[in-house]
């Protein structure tokens, strides 16, 4: 899961690269460096954020699949019954 993480740092600092490049500005300016780890960093708690947001949903997808899981085999046992009976 940490890709997530790498991956949205790199795409900060790739819109801090694109950002310069549209403004036609240097890209390795003195003045300038100090955006590139606060893109890294925004980008980067996002993913983190992301990753977080991923894990809670397949949590609830796991519960809603075990609950299906057991209403099928409920209903499966009863039709059974049923047929059984009948």
């Amino acid at each position: 899961m940490v890709h997530k993480v790498v991956f949205w740092t790199g795409f900060g600092l790739a819109v801090r690269l694109w950002q310069l490049g549209i403004e036609m500005r240097p890209f390795f300016n003195r003045g300038s460096l100090w955006g590139y780890p606060l893109y890294g960093g925004i980008g980067g708690s996002f993913g983190y954020w992301l990753m977080g947001v991923d894990d809670r949903q397949q949590s609830i997808l796991g519960a809603r699949r075990t609950a299906l899981l057991e209403k099928r085999a409920r209903r499966t046992e009863r039709e059974a019954q049923e047929a059984t009976e009948a």
